[in-house]
């Protein structure tokens, strides 16, 4: 039987696939504490072009499969790359381009949620 991996290690890998190819403005969203969510944790990021959200997709989930040996549960939105969902169950990624994200604004209607912003150095 294999372990799973953790959700502190996901998070980890998927935080640096989204630095490797300079994903930005990287939001975790804790919704452990809300009640009846679909998972534990969303992290949010955009990019500035179709292109660049589709290489911040294909770095998370090369990342997270070499490194913690996990493929996603189900991907949505690759075709044109304006939202794109990776799901691993526990940890849901929504990468986005910029007018995209601030049009859903998931951060505000997740209100609730503990919410982490993290520093981009780009």
């Amino acid at each position: 039987m294999t372990k799973k991996t953790s959700n502190d290690q996901l998070v980890t890998e998927i935080i640096g696939g989204i630095e490797n190819v300079k994903g930005k403005n990287i939001t975790i969203l804790d919704l452990r504490e809300i009640e009846n969510t679909i998972c534990d944790y969303f992290i949010i990021c955009d990019g500035n072009s179709n292109t660049q959200v589709s290489a911040i997709s294909s770095s998370i989930q090369k990342k997270v499969g070499k490194n913690a040996k996990e493929k996603p549960w189900h991907v949505e939105g690759e075709a044109n790359a304006e939202w794109i969902l990776i799901d691993y169950v526990s940890v849901v990624v929504h990468i986005f381009q910029k007018k995209i994200r601030e049009f859903y604004d998931l951060e505000e209607l997740w209100g609730d949620a503990k919410i982490i912003n993290l520093k981009s150095t780009y």
